[in-house]
């Protein structure tokens, strides 16, 4: 199984590249990061007209993940249990019988800073 992951850093500037690559790459599953995009405005169809599968658990301006992949996924997760968090960071599915997480992490931050309290 061919598995990628991308930090998109907004999926709306990039939709074509990533479109792109996936058709000259074909990947059996491509996690992407950063979408920053919310639900009602995720490009579903473009992806699925290309021929791909796609789950998704956006945010506006911040966040949000997707798995884009070449079967359905099943058993879709988009939230850790116990875990009230607003933040659109994970996403779980089962795709051919394996089981992808995607997470987008926090990065480092400063010791003192929220983001790094928040991690």
């Amino acid at each position: 199984m061919k598995i990628a992951s991308w930090n998109v850093n907004s999926l709306k500037v990039r939709l074509e590249h990533v479109l792109n690559w996936c058709s000259q790459q074909r990947p059996d599953v491509l996690a992407i990061q950063e979408t920053k995009l919310i639900d009602a405005n995720f490009p579903e169809k473009e992806i699925t007209d290309a021929g791909f599968h796609v789950v998704y658990a956006g945010q506006p301006t911040y966040n949000g993940v997707a798995i884009i992949s070449s079967s359905p996924a099943s058993d879709v997760v988009t939230d850790v249990a116990g875990l009230d968090d607003p933040q659109r960071r994970i996403l779980a599915a089962t795709i051919d019988g394996v089981r992808i997480i995607n997470l987008y992490v926090v990065n480092g931050s400063d010791p003192q800073s929220e983001k790094y309290r928040y991690k």
